[in-house]
């Protein structure tokens, strides 16, 4: 069974960073694409950015030029850089896992509080 398990939340102040990890026991990690979804109190769940296995992203216009999503297919991890940091990016932040690229997510993370505040 596949599991992602996230890290890295928290609390930061605006215009501060934070880095999310998300490690995914998995075999061949690498043939699927990663995304990084939020959902914040009263709000829908909305995608933050994804990226393939060939390495292409796309982002949330919201977060384009602040976040950056990578991953690492050695260690079976993807990254989310959050940087810049505002207030209405507080949300639960979910690692999600799709078998194929634009199709929903077929594995959903616990998700991890991310908190901008001061």
């Amino acid at each position: 069974q596949v599991k992602l398990v996230e890290s890295g939340g928290g609390l930061v102040q605006p215009g501060g960073s934070l880095r999310l990890s998300c490690a995914a026991s998995v075999s061949i990690f690498s043939i699927y694409t990663m995304g990084w979804y939020r959902q914040a109190p009263g709000k829908q769940r909305e995608l933050v950015a994804a990226i393939t296995s060939g390495g292409s992203t796309n982002y949330a216009d919201s977060v384009k030029g602040r976040f950056t999503i990578s991953r690492d297919n050695a260690k079976n991890t993807v990254y989310l850089q959050m940087n810049s940091l505002k207030p209405e990016d507080t949300a639960v932040y979910y690692c999600t896992l799709a078998t194929r690229p634009g199709n929903p997510p077929d594995v959903w993370g616990q998700g991890t509080q991310v908190t901008v505040s001061s």
